[in-house]
C-alpha cells in the first residue's frame, strides 16, 4: 500500500542531498584522508633502503665474515712477524692490513651486487618502483646507503688492524713511520677505496641484474690482472705484463696502505682518484640503462 499522499502517478519526494548522510572523513566534494599526505622526499627512499639492506641475513653475515677476515688475518700476520724478529726494511706496520683486506673486499664486492640484483631475482624490484617511480632516487638511494655502511665497517675494521699492528710491530727491526697520515691513509683512504669498489659492484648488478654473473665479473676485475702479470713471459709481453700489475686492484690497494708497491705506476692517493673515475662512470651507466629498460 502506498504512502498517503504518495499514489501510482503522483510526484515523488525529493532525495535528500547526498552530503547530509557522508560519513565522516568525507568532504563535499569527495574523500578527504584522516591521514596527512605529504609528497616523497629521498631522505624516505633512503629510510627504505636502510630498512632492506638491514633486514636481510646476506647483509649481517656477510659483512661479519668480512670483518673476521680482515682482523683475523691481520693479527695472525702481525703475530707472525713479531714472532719471528723480521726486519720490515722501513715498511709501516700498518701496511700489513693489507693481506686481510684483500680477502675482505671480496665479502664486499659480493654484498653490492646482491643489493641490487636480489631485488630482480625475486622480483620485489616491482614493488620498489612502484613505491617510488623514480627510478633514479633509487638506485641513488641504494648507492648512498651501500657506501656508507660499507664506509664504517671498513673503516671500524682497518682502524682495530692499525691497532693490532701498530702494538705488535712499532718495536721490530726497520719498522717505518706511523705518523698521522700513514693512519689516515690506511683507515679512511683505504675505506674509501673499498667502499667505491663496493659501489662498482653496485652498479655491475644493477646493469647486469644477474646475481652470479655479476659477481663473476667482479671477481673478474678484482684477480685476474694480476693473474695474467703472474703467468705472462717474454720480452714482447713485458710493457703488458708491467701494466696489468700495476693498475691491478690488489696492488692499488697495497698503495693504499703503503706508498709505493712498484717504482713505477699508482702512488699515493692515485689509486684513489681511478675508483673514483671508474665507479663514478659504472654509476652513469646504471642510471642510463634503468631510466632505458623495462623492468
Amino acid at each position: 500500500m502506498s504512502a498517503p499522499g504518495y499514489g501510482v502517478g503522483q510526484p515523488q519526494a525529493p532525495a535528500a542531498p547526498a552530503q547530509a548522510y557522508a560519513p565522516a572523513g568525507f568532504a563535499p566534494g569527495g574523500y578527504t584522508s584522516p591521514i596527512p599526505i605529504q609528497p616523497t622526499r629521498f631522505s624516505h627512499a633512503l629510510a627504505s633502503e636502510w630498512t632492506k639492506i638491514k633486514s636481510v641475513r646476506s647483509t649481517v653475515w656477510t659483512l661479519a665474515i668480512m670483518v673476521g677476515l680482515v682482523v683475523g688475518i691481520g693479527l695472525l700476520t702481525a703475530t707472525g712477524l713479531a714472532s719471528g724478529d723480521t726486519d720490515l726494511d722501513g715498511e709501516s706496520p700498518l701496511a700489513f692490513g693489507f693481506f686481510g683486506m684483500l680477502l675482505g673486499v671480496l665479502c664486499v664486492i659480493t654484498l653490492g651486487v646482491l643489493v641490487v640484483s636480489a631485488e630482480y631475482s625475486t622480483g620485489m624490484i616491482r614493488t620498489t618502483l612502484t613505491a617510488c617511480p623514480s627510478r633514479g632516487r633509487v638506485l641513488a638511494a641504494k648507492a648512498t646507503v651501500f657506501f656508507g655502511l660499507t664506509f664504517v665497517v671498513t673503516l671500524a675494521s682497518t682502524a682495530v688492524v692499525g691497532l693490532i699492528n701498530d702494538s705488535l710491530l712499532s718495536s721490530s727491526k726497520g719498522a717505518g713511520a706511523t705518523g698521522g697520515s700513514e693512519w689516515f691513509k690506511a683507515t679512511v683512504g683505504v675505506s674509501l677505496y673499498v667502499a667505491l669498489l663496493g659501489l662498482l659492484a653496485l652498479c655491475v648488478g644493477s646493469m647486469l641484474r644477474h646475481s652470479a654473473g655479476a659477481i663473476t665479473i667482479m671477481i673478474g676485475v678484482v684477480l685476474l690482472p694480476l693473474v695474467l702479470a703472474l703467468f705472462m713471459r717474454g720480452e714482447a709481453l713485458e710493457t703488458l705484463r708491467e701494466k696489468l700489475f700495476e693498475y691491478s686492484i690488489p696492488s692499488q690497494l697495497g698503495v693504499m696502505f703503503s706508498n709505493t708497491v712498484t717504482d713505477s705506476g699508482p702512488s699515493g692517493w692515485d689509486p684513489l682518484l681511478i675508483i673514483v673515475i671508474v665507479s663514478g662512470a659504472a654509476l652513469a651507466g646504471a642510471f642510463t640503462l634503468l631510466e632505458r629498460r623495462d623492468v
